[in-house]
């Protein structure tokens, strides 16, 4: 097949959207697609081998450095697919990219699914916005009702659009490099430069630092073992707006930066337990990396965390919005060495099946499903989850 991405973040902005798109276009590549990727220029742009790109115009996201989002560029995107018809379109985001390639897409006759990857309706309360959180969710209503489906990586979230008037979710799975995030890449050389001995516990957090994370949560939690376990130390893994006002009122944290590929996979493994109390994601492909990693993990009963981890046996899932749930499953692990160490085993064994290779195959099938509808005369598929 020929298919077409169109995306407004991509590597080397780090995101889960970013490098989930990124996984989904090599993948392709990689089984013998000719894939096209549709994104923004960035200041440092760099080629990709193994994917052609079209680059388009785009704008700096306010308060969200680093990323940018795409200007409408649909007479471009009808003439590049005049001249290369895909046979398949993927909109991975919905600015004003998406919206182009979704209505360019229509007129060509080219069936195009979304990809439903981050609830800006709630991030909107986070950023002084609230007000527009109808406008924004009625805008997600009638962006991802113009494709032939909305990819979604949970059953959930599937039922949450629907609940929002988009009946046309399929499920994707999401996927975990279990190489690449393994126990064996533990390191005693990096935990000692954190200042932990051997029996030391190691929190973790990776991600985005920033106000939508839900993070005032995980330090009174982590300030709640603290008491209990005295030498214990917090690692931040990631960057965002918050970081500055954080490290200035907790000296004691230690934050890593951004960091990547065997470089991340070092910082998960070295480790012990991971806290996630993020209530804005869709997802959270952080959640499978510290599964994969061995971490014992807390997070609350959403999006990877609903879908895998199995509550006191693979990690601690919380009821959603209960904080002094988290709170306490918080203090738990990381007081009670002998049950950390039994969900980090099953934390491992969970995630083995969510292998890169299926997720790809999978969205593989589904785009052939598109081209097959189209061939058929049929508008769009049925949801099936």
């Amino acid at each position: 097949m020929r298919v077409s991405i169109v995306t407004e973040t991509y590597p080397p902005e780090i995101n889960g959207v970013a490098l989930t798109v990124h996984g989904l276009a090599h993948g392709l590549a990689a089984r013998g697609h000719a894939v096209q990727v549709v994104r923004p220029r960035q200041p440092a742009d760099a080629s990709d081998p193994g994917v052609a790109t079209l680059r388009v115009r785009g704008v700096a996201l306010p308060r969200y450095a680093g990323l940018r989002f795409g200007l409408p560029a649909g007479g471009r995107l009808r003439h590049a697919w005049r001249a290369a018809r895909p046979d398949a379109i993927y909109v991975a985001t919905e600015g004003p990219l998406g919206g182009s390639a979704l209505r360019a897409a229509s007129r060509l006759g080219i069936p195009a699914c979304t990809g439903f990857h981050t609830r800006f309706d709630d991030y909107a309360a986070h950023y002084g916005a609230g007000l527009l959180t109808p406008l924004v969710r009625a805008h997600l209503r009638r962006f991802h009702r113009r494709a032939a489906a909305t990819l979604v990586p949970t059953r959930a979230l599937a039922d949450e659009l629907a609940a929002l008037g988009i009946g046309n979710a399929r499920l994707l799975h999401r996927a975990v490099d279990t190489a690449l995030f393994h126990p064996q890449r533990r390191d005693a050389a990096l935990r000692a430069g954190w200042g932990a001995r051997d029996g030391s516990l190691v929190v973790l957090y990776v991600g985005r630092i920033a106000p939508e994370k839900n993070l005032d949560l995980a330090v009174r939690a982590f300030r709640t073992l603290q008491a209990r376990v005295p030498d214990a130390r917090y690692v931040w893994v990631g960057d965002g707006p918050a970081r500055a006002a954080l490290a200035a009122a907790h000296p004691d944290f230690i934050f890593a930066g951004t960091r990547h590929g065997e470089d991340l996979a070092r910082h998960y493994a070295s480790a012990d337990l991971f806290l996630f109390p993020s209530l804005t994601e869709t997802f959270g492909n952080v959640t499978l990396e510290a599964m994969a990693s061995g971490l014992a993990v807390v997070a609350y009963d959403r999006g990877a965390a609903r879908e895998h981890l199995a509550d006191g046996i693979s990690g601690m899932r919380v009821p959603a919005g209960d904080a002094r749930g988290f709170v306490a499953a918080a203090f738990a692990l990381g007081f009670d060495a002998a049950l950390r160490e039994a969900l980090r085993r099953n934390a491992r064994s969970a995630v083995a099946a969510l292998t890169p290779a299926a997720a790809i195959a999978e969205f593989e099938s589904l785009l052939a499903q598109l081209v097959r509808e189209r061939d058929h005369g049929h508008v769009a598929f049925a949801a099936r989850v």
